[in-house]
């Protein structure tokens, strides 16, 4: 988050070509009226109707503590095993001193009708803790999916013990990470069947460092993270015991200078090693390729997004890594901060990576917002990803320092036209998607089974908000997989479908967007094709399998050397 030089539009604020700015600028308008297509999907608010009532506490009484301005992340994720997508929400609380509050992490059961159940208490999830971020995977490869919730000055991993009853198992695997952590991502990096897990911190910050800063030179202002000294991201290599053990500086990852807020999962040289793609808040972003003996180098600046195209590090937030123009490769998008607008970087065939945001509707767009979580998703299942944003400033008085920046901000829905080609279209999703709010944390899944994609965003100290995916009529295919030797999860393993003449591809991932995690079943929009030709699985520990195809708008499950291949037809329970 930049700092208070940064809240008036400047030369100093985001570093922009006369040239580009001007184009940015003069297109911004028309850009922010475009709509979907006729007939295409629209988002309905369906909170209230689904039963989910989470609302977050920041714990904020006029102190103007930094990490008031950060939760909270959510998580959808089949907790109990039963095919549907459940929710886990991160909730901060009271700062000592104050009332105690009873704000928890909170739970909710997917009742395969549409609606959510509150199963907080049941599930040991509901702790007293001061959380920020989610990552889910099966660490243990027992066939159930574990959850590690980030926050200050501790993190916890809570293992599955099945039917969606979690225990504390923290102190035993010994990942703890004391600090200000954000984001989590569970990978294999050294492909030995385990998921490892890598941990981003922020900055180096507690009540007894906190710091005066202030905009008007008399009131407090939250400060920003070019006050504080950043802090090392961590790095646990699973031991395969149920114990963790500290890699980092093994690995080459420490790194002290680091502020980071979002990590995703890629392989941008497509070598079938998992890399890591950081994105750091004020510090250029980092791009670890993955070296294949355990260690990482740091090819950010080289491959071109570490920084803006003026050679400014910019406030990155959320991130995800993905293949929106059918090239194979993938890009890779970044929340920034407003007057910065979003990265969208589109690599070639030598691993260079341009920053195609400027000159398209995903930069004339996202200029005067702040996007925290972020990611690409085929909302209308053409078969060409999309890019959600989820917005809202940091600072509630923002209006008084700069009249075009608002504190509560609408999402961003860009269409993918084809071919990485992007429009904004949140004004013909629907009049819910548009409204303004102080968002944060974004996922997606089919969380009704219906073959769409819905969308679950929080926001900052206020409620959560379920945006259901209604209309539309392409198909659609998702495939589950289920890794033997390679980790149960099979996050890192590469799917591609073919159809009709094309193909598309999509990753295992953990972590993604900002402090969050997607439903990590993988969903491919068919179009208007109502069956797809056959389905490649390249393993993340190694070996490529081959399916034949089948009709669309099935769930398919493979499991890794079994030769199994289970169809079954989407449900649409959840549709009105």
């Amino acid at each position: 988050m930049k700092g208070a030089a940064c809240l008036v539009l400047g030369a100093g604020c985001a570093v922009l070509g006369a040239g580009v700015l001007g184009a940015v600028l003069g297109a911004w308008v028309l850009g922010a009226v475009l709509g979907a297509a006729a007939g295409a999907p629209t988002f309905t608010n369906v909170t209230s109707s689904a039963g989910i009532r989470f609302k977050h506490n920041n714990g904020a009484f006029g102190k103007k503590y930094l990490p008031e301005t950060m939760g909270s992340g959510v998580a959808f994720f089949d907790a109990d095993g039963d095919g549907w997508p459940d929710l886990l929400f991160v909730n901060g609380k009271n700062w000592t001193g104050q009332p105690a509050s009873a704000s928890r992490n909170a739970f909710y059961h997917n009742n395969r009708d549409g609606t959510y159940s509150d199963m907080t208490v049941r599930s040991g999830l509901g702790v007293d803790m001061y959380g920020l971020g989610v990552a889910v995977g099966d660490y243990d490869n027992d066939g159930k999916s574990d959850v590690y919730i980030t926050g200050l000055n501790g993190n916890r991993l809570f293992r599955n013990i099945g039917g969606g009853r979690f225990t504390d198992v923290t102190a035993r695997a010994g990942v703890s990470a004391p600090g200000f952590s954000t984001s989590a991502a569970w990978l294999d990096y050294d492909r030995d069947g385990r998921l490892d897990l890598f941990v981003a911190n922020y900055v180096d910050w507690s009540i007894a460092t906190d710091l005066f800063c202030t905009l008007d030179g008399k009131t407090k202002s939250y400060c920003t993270p070019e006050s504080y000294k950043g802090r090392s991201p961590v790095l646990f290599h699973n031991k395969g015991d149920g114990t963790f053990e500290d890699v980092t500086r093994a690995a080459g990852l420490f790194d002290p200078a680091s502020k980071a807020l979002g990590v995703a999962l890629i392989d941008y040289d497509q070598d079938g090693w998992i890399d890591l793609v950081v994105a750091n808040d004020t510090q250029p972003n980092r791009l670890y390729r993955n070296r294949r003996d355990g260690t990482f180098v740091d090819v950010g600046t080289t491959a071109g997004i570490a920084f803006n195209e003026a050679g400014v590090a910019r406030a990155g937030m959320g991130v995800d890594a993905a293949d929106p123009d059918g090239s194979g490769r993938a890009s890779i998008v970044i929340g920034n901060f407003s007057n910065e607008m979003m990265a969208l970087y589109a690599s070639d065939a030598n691993g260079l990576f341009i920053d195609e945001a400027p000159r398209s509707a995903v930069g004339r767009s996202s200029l005067l917002t702040l996007t925290f979580g972020c990611f690409f998703f085929d909302y209308d299942l053409d078969g060409w990803l999309d890019i959600f944003a989820a917005n809202g400033h940091v600072a509630d008085d923002i209006e008084r320092v700069q009249r075009r920046v608002t504190y509560a901000q609408a999402p961003h829905l860009f269409h993918n036209q084809g071919r990485g080609k992007f429009e904004e279209a949140t004004k013909g999703a629907g009049a819910a998607l548009g409204e303004p709010m102080v968002a944060r944390g974004a996922a997606y899944a089919d969380y009704d089974l219906d073959g769409d994609l819905d969308v679950i965003v929080t926001t900052n100290n206020g409620p959560a908000k379920l945006f259901r995916n209604d209309g539309g009529t392409n198909h659609s295919v998702r495939v589950t997989l289920r890794g033997t030797t390679s980790n149960r999860d099979a996050i890192g393993a590469r799917v591609t479908v073919f159809v009709g003449g094309r193909h598309l591809s999509g990753e295992v991932q953990s972590g993604t967007s900002y402090i969050s995690q997607n439903d990590n079943r993988l969903h491919f929009g068919l179009s208007d094709d109502p069956a797809y030709d056959r389905i490649d699985v390249k393993w993340p520990g190694g070996g490529l399998e081959t399916f034949p195809g089948g009709k669309a708008n099935t769930i398919v499950t493979v499991t890794q050397g079994s030769g199994v291949k289970k169809s079954t037809t989407t449900s649409t329970a959840g549709k009105p």
